[in-house]
């Protein structure tokens, strides 16, 4: 299982306008330069290393390049705002330079799993964060983008650093979350397993934790992993297969049992005869 987290940071467009505010309308027309991805940072799910991609002096071409091939090494991609922000602008970059849209990828976005299970002050990740963790993101203000832009290289060695911690805390906090919500991948199922298998971190070390009946009267078996905690339901088709799995482990078990306390015995009567 491949578990991919990432985060993106972007460029602004630079364009005319002649008065700021909040209520104005801007037409696309006044664009002088257009919005580009300035970095990537990407983790494993499995691995310590955050990784790094960045612009090439403003243009992001072979950044997209790059990452598409990371893209499909992975089963699952994870990011905060991912699904509505970071794939659309990723895919939309990877129009615009004409290297093709890259594989469709379970994606996983913890924005919609924290609104749509808990009812929190903000969903911002900062906030969640802060909330779980007890610490959130680093500190920045716009003149970072300008300094990005400009071509300051501390700058730019800043943004990586924001957009790493980003990507670090992302993993703490779908971890933190992930054994509340229902998963979208089966870890189980995709390493080999059956998929009464916790679709969490994939063990079959679980255990029955009640019954869900539905208002059709469609029987659900709810079951609760003994190694990472998750909850999650099966049918009553895997239902037997865990049933049968945890008869076959008592036979080996009667077996094993057998196996030792008769080969002592044989062992004994051995010892015996040659006295």
């Amino acid at each position: 299982m491949n578990r991919l987290f990432w985060d993106i940071e972007t460029s602004p467009n630079i364009l005319y306008s002649w008065r700021t505010g909040y209520k104005i309308n801007i037409s696309h027309d006044n664009i002088i330069t257009e919005r580009a991805i300035i970095c990537i940072c990407y983790k494993w799910e499995k691995k310590k290393k955050v990784h790094t991609l960045q612009w090439d002096n403003g243009c992001d071409k072979k950044l997209c390049k790059e990452f598409m091939e990371v893209m499909e090494l992975a089963d699952e991609m994870v990011a905060h705002n991912g699904d509505r922000f970071d794939i659309k602008w990723f895919r939309a970059r990877c129009l615009k330079h004409n290297i093709g849209v890259p594989k469709d990828v379970t994606t996983v976005d913890t924005l919609k799993l924290s609104r749509s299970k808990f009812e929190l002050n903000s969903h911002r990740l900062d906030y969640i964060a802060k909330f779980l963790l007890g610490y959130g993101k680093i500190d920045t203000s716009f003149d970072l983008w300008k300094g990005v832009i400009d071509g300051n290289e501390q700058s730019m060695e800043y943004m990586l650093k924001y957009c790493k911690r980003d990507v670090s805390i992302l993993q703490e906090v779908y971890e933190y979350i992930a054994n509340y919500t229902k998963m979208k991948t089966h870890v189980g199922v995709v390493e080999g397993r059956d998929a009464w298998t916790c679709p969490a971190c994939g063990s079959d070390h679980v255990h029955r934790d009640g019954i869900r009946v539905g208002a059709s009267g469609v029987k659900r078996q709810r079951m609760r992993c003994n190694k990472c905690g998750h909850v999650y339901y099966i049918s009553q088709v895997e239902n037997k297969k865990y049933a049968e799995h945890i008869m076959n482990e008592k036979e080996k078990k009667i077996n094993q049992t057998k196996e030792k306390t008769y080969g002592r015995s044989a062992k004994g009567k051995s010892d015996r005869s040659t006295r």
